[in-house]
């Protein structure tokens, strides 16, 4: 039987956590266990507690780490920005699930609330996943579109409703990685296999009827590891937090290279 361990630098179970006590006056009190870790400072990640009175404080887990961050320990590190769930930038693991912290009701967690970052990703600090492979793993798919034909000089390249259509979900897609860190076999192959959310925009161009380099774009994504590494587990599709199916998007894709080799 194989047997997988992290990294000794990896377990924060090894290292005690901070505990940090609500006012005796609160009365609504939740516990956030959040995983710390700062690679420049040579020790072990750990899990710090943080208890908050849910009376002041909003209702999203992001609203938690705003005030865990500006009231109780300003070296939390987190990314967010829209607060909207339209940016995807503070995407971590909340409860078990990725998800976006501005979306995740607190409400909705039974118990304490843990937080992590993404999974299986390096990190820069605390809760900020380093996403430099996954961006380049965009980009390597040239998400724009290609077109050989010049555009109409005295309007834009039309689309019927049908068509675009085709192109409204994928599109909506929002780059927050969820899907991908949630894919084992994106785990164990990410410097060779593009993952859900690379591969679902992948989908987005090759189903768009403005384009002209589908041929290209499948020749491109045929290889053992850029797009076979799926095995359709499906992990992407139940957490995306914008309910989009990449597991799909992925199905077709292969679907079309198949039918142009007969």
């Amino acid at each position: 039987m194989a047997e997988f361990r992290l990294p000794a630098n990896s377990r924060f179970k090894d290292v005690p956590g901070h505990t940090h006590r609500a006012a005796s006056t609160a009365k609504k009190v939740r516990t956030f266990r959040i995983y710390r870790f700062d690679p420049d400072s040579g020790e072990k990640p750990r899990v710090d507690n943080f208890e908050i009175d849910l009376d002041s404080c909003g209702p999203m887990v992001l609203d938690a780490l705003i005030k865990i961050k500006n009231e109780v320990d300003a070296t939390l590190t987190f990314r967010r920005s829209c607060r909207e769930g339209i940016c995807g930038s503070c995407a971590m693991n909340i409860d078990g699930l990725n998800t976006l912290a501005c979306t995740k009701g607190i409400d909705e967690i039974k118990g304490d609330v843990k937080i992590f970052p993404l999974p299986h990703m390096p990190v820069v600090k605390d809760l900020v996943p380093d996403l430099t492979t996954f961006y380049a793993q965009y980009a390597a798919i040239k998400p724009w579109l290609q077109a050989r034909t010049p555009a109409p000089p005295d309007g834009e390249r039309l689309q019927s409703p049908e068509d675009q259509e085709k192109i409204d979900r994928p599109s909506a897609c929002i780059l927050c990685a969820c899907c991908s860190t949630a894919c084992p076999s994106y785990w164990w192959n990410s410097d060779r296999y593009l993952g859900p959310a690379v591969l679902l925009a992948a989908y987005r161009w090759i189903v768009d009827t403005r384009d002209e380099a589908t041929g290209e774009r499948l020749d491109a994504l045929e290889d053992p590891f850029r797009l076979y590494r799926c095995h359709t587990i499906f992990n992407c599709t139940e957490t995306c937090p914008k309910e989009l199916n990449p597991a799909r998007a992925i199905a077709e894709i292969k679907k079309r290279i198949a039918e142009r080799r007969h």
